[in-house]
């Protein structure tokens, strides 16, 4: 339910249901291109397992689609999509020209043109058939990942059933310290073309401590087989043309839209959201100010807020468990409240 005027975030129910061990050598869910508007993207399947503790008998059966952040690739969520295939089938993007997915077929990295490749990916994954056919999906996104998120929800609520934003890429006007204020030159013609030659000069063994030091807050969190996964996953998108480009004209699309004034800037959507919304945030953020986070769950009509002590900027990936049980309390509060609107005189 929508909190009362001014009022401040509410906090994140943590489910106490049964959580499957967490196997953090198992390889990236294996997945196929799906067609959207302009080409096509790769996406991964996670197959619903049901409850741990109990039968399949009437257990709940729903979809959820998880969209990764600037640089990521769908395999961001291998750990926490496994962890919640006791209640989802669950489908992870590669936005366009990440991951395993081609580059849209115009060149074009606009925030506009990532929430429509979600969009379409999101329709589709509504009208498979099966169980939970037809129904709104539960919908996750990290960065990058998690401003397109919100988004689809504002521009397309009949498409999700609730919304869970990691660290999501809100605007801020000041450069984060962990970034150089160089980016701010990506916004000039011309120089997204000299950061990709940057960005080609760079091996990657650096790209991924680069990583490392800026996403997470404790870098001993990072299993060693996700280390090693990680390399050799930067290693093969080092051999696509594409990969640079896709990098530095996405973070010039992710900043031109922190110009945008009216309906289309985000923070107006936010309070405009009619979903159950979750934000989760690490303290240790070094790329998004965690002071963002109670502003934009108290912004969101039916935010709550799950704040992670020592966590950085991937909670997905460094507090899998976590997030994982405040995702399930927040769609087993969503499922309870649809049950008492439904049973209403």
């Amino acid at each position: 339910m929508p909190r009362p005027a001014g009022s401040g975030p509410s906090s994140a129910r943590l489910s106490d249901a049964a959580l499957p061990p967490l196997d953090t050598a198992s390889a990236a869910w294996p997945g196929s291109p799906m067609p959207v508007r302009g080409g096509e993207v790769f996406v991964r399947r996670t197959p619903w397992r049901g409850p741990v503790d109990r039968s399949d008998a009437g257990a709940p059966r729903e979809r959820a689609l998880y969209v990764h952040g600037l640089g990521g690739a769908s395999t961001n969520w291998t750990d926490l999509a496994g962890l919640l295939a006791v209640r989802f089938d669950g489908w992870a993007v590669d936005l366009p020209g990440f991951g395993l997915s081609r580059p849209p077929l115009r060149g074009s990295y606009s925030i506009r043109g990532h929430v429509q490749a979600v969009i379409d990916v999101l329709e589709q994954v509504v009208a498979e058939p099966g169980e939970a056919a037809g129904r709104p999906v539960h919908l996750l996104g990290n960065s990058l990942g998690g401003l397109v998120s919100l988004m689809v929800a504002a521009r397309r609520p009949d498409l999700v059933a609730t919304l869970t934003l990691i660290s999501p890429a809100m605007p801020v006007y000041r450069v984060p310290k962990a970034f150089s204020p160089a980016l701010l030159l990506l916004l000039l013609p011309g120089v997204p073309s000299v950061a990709e030659r940057r960005l080609a000069g760079v091996t990657p063994e650096q790209q991924v401590r680069g990583m490392v030091s800026m996403c997470f807050g404790d870098p001993s969190r990072i299993p060693p087989q996700r280390l090693e996964q990680a390399l050799a996953e930067m290693r093969e998108r080092a051999e696509q043309a594409w990969a640079h480009r896709a990098l530095a004209r996405s973070m010039r699309g992710l900043m031109t839209s922190y110009l945008r004034v009216g309906a289309a800037n985000a923070w107006r959507m936010a309070r405009s959201l009619r979903v159950p919304t979750l934000v989760v945030w690490g303290d240790r953020d070094r790329l998004v100010d965690p002071a963002l986070a109670p502003r934009l769950a108290a912004a969101v009509p039916d935010g709550r807020l799950q704040l992670l002590p020592g966590v950085g900027h991937v909670a997905m990936l460094e507090a899998p468990e976590e997030t994982a049980r405040a995702v399930l309390g927040l769609v087993e509060d969503a499922d309870a409240g649809a049950v008492e609107v439904r049973d209403a005189p």
